[in-house]
């Protein structure tokens, strides 16, 4: 059987005999073998294994581009003719559009090729660790593993090939008082003991949530953000805050930061770290992705560009794909150990996850959200009761500005739990982040 590599190495060499000069083509393929399996009461309760492969097309001829989506059989010659089909429809349509001014293709043959094929365990052995460890407990949630593949190739004869296998555990734990411990193992070596470590310390956070419930009055509070907590933070500002074109609009909500108006805490680092990541080392557009610095010590150093940015702001491009955001993010450690927060912390609120999040106030990168599943009220170092569910509303300029205290030594890898269509290779390194003040509103 051909692996994913030939596959795509067959196809890409079809392509470069059938289009014709001065017609030019640029080939993405993404194929993924996964792992779905979903837990209820710590049991099985669903299996299943999704093989796919879509592949991109683009013909460009005059100044003129036509792109298309195919579904691929997996089989060389109904593949093959599936490609064939779709490129004399793309010639048919090419006529009858207008020219596109930012259309920059890159002339360079370039060549990359990354495995990453560390073993991942059988999908029994997974599911024989969960089920033992999570005996007496209300385990909901869903494993998604395998491999993943992304190829590129061009008629100037770019070639591009990444595969990595992954895993992505993402589970909740429920107590009979309706109240909940939502937690992730996530990382391309499944170890059990650190999966059982994480699943240990949900243990404990679920028997806290065994105590009355405390309300707040609105106001301001010191708190720890959890690594999972910041990614939502985090995840927001990637909308448009690092994107070239959001800032040549003026509608990125780091404008400020960008304009040299405001800074944040010089305990920030940030970059897109394509390199050793699960993210290939190339755009779908065909232009060799490099390791961005973002924000450096608090200041803005760098933002995402792609090719059509680049031609339309007169912008040097960085491998950015189309939608200009991070896919590796990184940010940076501080020095404060996981094992000393909530001593750091002394009294206030322990936050494990943030929901819903929005601006409200884009140009301000002001947001509000929902605390939910297992935040906690912390006194003089130790965890004293669960906390109803608030909303936030505050600033990023104060929470990883002026009131951000300490990052933890220690980081977190958080995979992308999306599956819309496809599993995806986007993924976040980050730590928590010790808070002088968080604004409470209701």
């Amino acid at each position: 059987m051909q692996s994913p590599a030939e596959h795509f190495q067959q196809l890409a060499q079809w392509l470069r005999e059938h289009v014709q000069a001065p017609e030019r083509f640029t080939f993405s393929y993404n194929a993924e073998a996964s792992d779905f399996i979903r837990f209820n009461h710590g049991k099985v309760r669903q299996a299943g294994h999704v093989q796919q492969t879509k592949v991109y097309l683009k013909l460009v001829d005059g100044g003129r581009q036509a792109d298309l989506e195919l579904t691929l059989a997996e089989d060389l010659d109904s593949d093959l003719q599936r490609l064939g089909d779709g490129l004399q429809q793309l010639r048919q349509t090419l006529p009858l559009l207008p020219l596109d001014p930012y259309l920059q293709l890159n002339d360079a043959a370039w060549h990359s090729q990354t495995e990453q094929a560390t073993p991942l365990p059988p999908a029994q052995a997974v599911i024989e660790q969960i089920g033992a460890a999570a005996q007496g407990l209300d385990l909901v949630g869903i494993y998604a593993a395998g491999p993943i593949c992304r190829g590129f190739a061009s008629s100037e004869g770019a070639l591009g090939w990444h595969q990595a296998n992954s895993f992505n555990f993402d589970w909740s734990l429920f107590h009979a008082n309706g109240q909940a411990v939502k937690a992730n193992y996530a990382g391309q070596a499944w170890q059990a003991s650190d999966f059982l470590q994480r699943l240990q310390q949900s243990r404990e956070q679920l028997d806290h949530l065994a105590r009355p419930l405390k309300t707040l009055a609105p106001g301001q509070y010191r708190a720890y953000l959890a690594p999972a907590a910041l990614d939502e933070i985090i995840g927001m500002l990637c909308w448009g805050g690092f994107s070239a074109r959001a800032l040549a609009n003026k509608d990125s909500p780091l404008q400020r930061l960008y304009s040299g108006s405001s800074l944040l805490s010089p305990l920030l680092s940030v970059s897109e770290q394509v390199s050793d990541s699960l993210s290939p080392r190339f755009s779908y557009e065909g232009f060799p992705r490099s390791d961005v610095s973002l924000i450096a010590r608090g200041a803005a150093s760098g933002r995402l560009v792609d090719s059509r940015s680049a031609a339309e702001y007169g912008l040097e491009g960085n491998g950015a794909d189309g939608g200009e955001s991070p896919s590796a993010l990184q940010v940076g450690p501080g020095h404060l150990p996981q094992a000393e927060v909530l001593a750091q912390l002394g009294t206030g609120l322990y936050i494990s996850n943030l929901w819903y999040l929005n601006y409200s106030d884009l140009s301000a990168a002001r947001l509000t959200g929902l605390t939910r599943f297992a935040t906690f009220w912390v006194e003089d170092g130790q965890i004293v009761a669960p906390v109803s569910t608030m909303r936030f509303d505050d600033s990023v300029y104060d929470l990883l500005g002026s009131q951000l205290q300490a990052l933890t030594a220690e980081r977190e890898l958080i995979l992308s739990t999306s599956t819309y269509g496809e599993r995806k290779t986007s993924s976040t390194l980050l730590p928590g982040a010790l808070v002088n003040s968080l604004t409470l509103t209701l």
